[in-house]
């Protein structure tokens, strides 16, 4: 793997596509079973962060979800998360909750919120600002979706920047989710999804037109449509991408058709020198084994040169929910 070189290392970073249920490190998951009852070693939860492809990373993500049982759990999740994205220079993050599964779950989004803010609140003093996409399960319905936008105006919280959806791309037609996207809109939120991580290009246009989405989620599957590729350079739509992710849920082998890929495969420097906003995120770092560190080594690994890590890093900031003059970016 390429070395970053230590200025672009030392840079002060942001990162926009990350989960909080993803980030449980195999150790804090054995902290959470042990408050369940359930005795396990960071050598079981590994195998439970083993997949193959896309549908067996979506029951990995099910079951660390499951662990999240009250809002003591969710604080000691974002506390340990705060503490790693400052051993990544990161100063500005905006972290996805699965809101979704929290209603699924007969949880109350606002007691948990309440806890992750009161967590998370000394590492603001610490340099580090924290904001929060609430995020609807695609595979839900357009139902649940509202009742997660309906959860985030209920928070009252400035600190709730977007609505997003992930899960399954391929469930439920994306036109289903207007009405949902205008709630979002009315109330302030900003707009997200998931599309073209395994779903094709179409699945890109549709969330842009039919949605008016201001980021795509992964959206690899634009190399497949330079008349796209086109369009999300025209109106400066960034994608969030996430390497690793990619490669690990098999999404990456599945746009390019051919298996097997390696990281250097992936279409990043492809979309940065066509002019797209890219955003480089770990989408899932615990899932995942990466860093965002990893993460622009990879991307170095890819032939970025460090002029182009170093857009890459300041456009992190620039495509964020919050102006410049809150993120801490210099």
């Amino acid at each position: 793997m390429t070395e970053l070189s230590p200025r672009i290392d030392s840079l002060p970073k942001a990162e926009l596509h990350l989960h909080l249920e993803g980030s449980i490190q195999p150790a804090t998951a054995c902290i959470l079973m042990a408050r369940q009852g359930v005795q396990a070693t960071e050598q079981e939860v590994r195998r439970r962060y083993t997949f193959g492809n896309f549908q067996e990373f979506l029951e990995a993500f099910k079951w660390i979800t499951s662990l999240l049982r009250d809002p003591q759990d969710y604080a000691l999740v974002a506390t340990d998360l705060a503490e790693h994205l400052l051993t990544q220079n990161v100063v500005y993050a905006e972290v996805t909750l699965s809101v979704g599964v929290m209603l699924l779950r007969k949880q109350r989004p606002e007691v948990n919120f309440e806890a992750l803010l009161r967590a998370t609140e000394p590492f603001e003093r610490r340099g580090l600002r924290l904001r929060w996409v609430f995020d609807a399960v695609r595979q839900f319905g357009a139902e649940a979706a509202m009742a997660v936008v309906e959860a985030a105006r209920s928070c009252g919280s400035n600190t709730v920047v977007a609505f997003g959806i992930g899960g399954d791309e391929l469930q439920v037609p994306t036109a289903e989710f207007r009405g949902v996207y205008d709630r979002a809109s009315e109330l302030g939120f900003h707009r997200l999804m998931h599309a073209g991580e395994v779903g094709g290009p179409e699945k890109i246009r549709e969330a842009i037109e039919l949605l008016r989405v201001e980021r795509i989620g992964h959206g690899i599957a634009a190399i497949q449509d330079p008349s796209l590729m086109d369009l999300l350079a025209e109106r400066k739509i960034p994608l969030e991408l996430c390497p690793q992710s990619n490669l690990r849920t098999g999404a990456l082998a599945r746009q390019l058709a051919r298996h097997p890929v390696q990281i250097e495969d992936h279409p990043l420097p492809v979309f940065f020198r066509h002019e797209i906003p890219v955003v480089l995120s770990t989408d899932d770092p615990a899932l995942f084994d990466t860093n965002l560190r990893s993460e622009y080594a990879h991307a170095a690994h890819m032939g970025l040169q460090e002029s182009e890590l170093e857009q890459t890093c300041a456009m992190g900031f620039h495509y964020a929910f919050q102006p410049s003059s809150q993120t801490g970016t210099p």
